[in-house]
C-alpha cells in the first residue's frame, strides 16, 4: 500500500532552510559542492518505514539529479536493507543529508512502535473477533502532528483526533464546569447540534460509563482502567443493549494491547509510539 506524503514542499523546504539558512559553510569551503556523488541510506536494525517519500522529496529539493526509493512507508526492512538512493551534486547530498536521515530515523520509531501495539491486539483476538483500532492521540511534539500522522499510519495505526476542531471529546475537565443536575442535558444537545459527529465521553470508571452510556454517547473512553475492568463494563454495556463502542486510554502499549482486545475494547488509544527510540539510519556518500 503506498501512502499519500503529508509534508509538502513548502514543509519541506523549511526543514532543510532551518538546517542550513545560509548554505553548507563547509561544502563551500572546500570547493566540492559541484562534484557528483552518490548518497545511500540503509536500515540499521530492523524497521516499519515511515516517511520515506517525504525524505525522498527533500533530497530531490535539495538539488539532487535522481533519487531511488526503494522501500515506501509502510514496509518492513531488514537490517542492513538499502532505503534509498540519490545521485547529484556533493552540495546537494550534503545539504539533504542530516535532516532527510533524523526525519526517517524519527518517523521509523513512531512507525514500528505503532506495528508492535497493532500485532499485539490482534494477537488478544478470538476466531472471527475483529482487531481493535490502534488510535494515535495528539500528544506529539508540537509542530510535528504531520510527521507523526505519517509515522501513525506506516504502522498500521491511525490518529485518535488530528485536533479540536474535528471531534467532539467530552472530558470530566469538560464536565467540571456542568453541574451534575446539567450533564445528560448538555450531553444530549452536543449529540443534537452534531449529529454527523461520533461522541466520544471519557470516563474514569464504571458509573461514569454507564451514564454516559444511558445519555447517548457512541463511544465509552475508559481513562487508566486495567483490562478486567474493562471486560466488567464491556458485559454490563452489553446487557443494557449499548450499541456503541469501548475505547481505553492511558498506558496502552504492545504489553497490554492483547489483554485489551481480549476484555472488549475496540479503540485502543495511545501516545506510547511518541517516545519510542528512533530507528537508527546508516548513510553512506561517495564520489560517484
Amino acid at each position: 500500500m503506498r501512502y499519500p506524503r503529508l509534508l509538502d514542499d513548502t514543509t519541506l523546504t523549511a526543514l532543510l532552510r532551518e538546517d542550513a539558512p545560509y548554505g553548507d559553510l563547509t561544502t563551500r569551503s572546500l570547493g566540492i559542492g559541484e562534484r557528483s556523488g552518490r548518497m545511500r541510506f540503509y536500515a540499521r536494525g530492523p524497521r516499519t518505514v515511515a516517511c520515506a517519500e517525504e525524505a525522498t522529496r527533500m533530497i530531490e529539493l535539495a538539488g539532487a539529479v535522481h533519487v531511488h526509493q526503494l522501500k515506501a512507508s509502510g514496509d518492513i526492512a531488514e537490517d542492513g536493507e538499502l532505503l534509498l538512493e540519490a545521485h547529484g551534486p556533493a552540495g546537494a547530498l550534503h545539504l539533504a543529508w542530516k535532516t532527510a536521515q533524523t526525519l526517517m530515523e524519527y518517523a521509523a520509531g513512531i512507525a514500528t512502535a505503532t506495528r508492535a501495539i497493532v500485532e499485539a491486539a490482534a494477537s488478544g483476538c478470538g476466531s472471527g473477533q475483529a482487531a481493535p483500532v490502534v488510535a494515535c492521540t495528539r500528544k506529539n511534539l508540537p509542530g510535528t502532528r504531520a510527521i507523526a500522522q505519517a509515522a501513525v499510519t506506516a504502522g498500521g495505526g491511525t490518529m485518535h483526533r488530528l485536533g479540536l476542531s474535528e471531534t467532539l471529546l467530552v472530558f470530566p475537565e469538560h464536565r467540571a464546569f456542568l453541574a451534575a443536575s446539567e450533564q445528560r442535558q448538555r450531553l444530549e444537545a452536543v449529540i443534537r447540534n452534531a449529529p454527523e459527529k461520533r461522541v466520544v465521553v471519557e470516563v474514569p470508571g464504571y458509573e461514569e460509563a454507564l451514564e454516559a452510556a444511558a445519555a447517548g454517547a457512541e463511544v465509552i473512553q475508559l481513562e487508566k482502567s486495567p483490562p478486567e475492568a474493562v471486560a466488567a463494563l464491556a458485559e454490563a454495556l452489553q446487557a443494557r443493549d449499548f450499541r456503541g463502542l469501548i475505547a481505553v486510554a492511558g498506558g496502552v502499549n504492545s504489553e497490554n494491547a492483547g489483554a485489551y482486545a481480549q476484555a472488549g475494547a475496540a479503540v485502543l488509544v495511545t501516545s506510547a509510539p511518541y517516545f519510542a527510540a528512533p530507528r537508527d539510519v546508516s548513510v553512506q556518500i561517495e564520489p560517484a
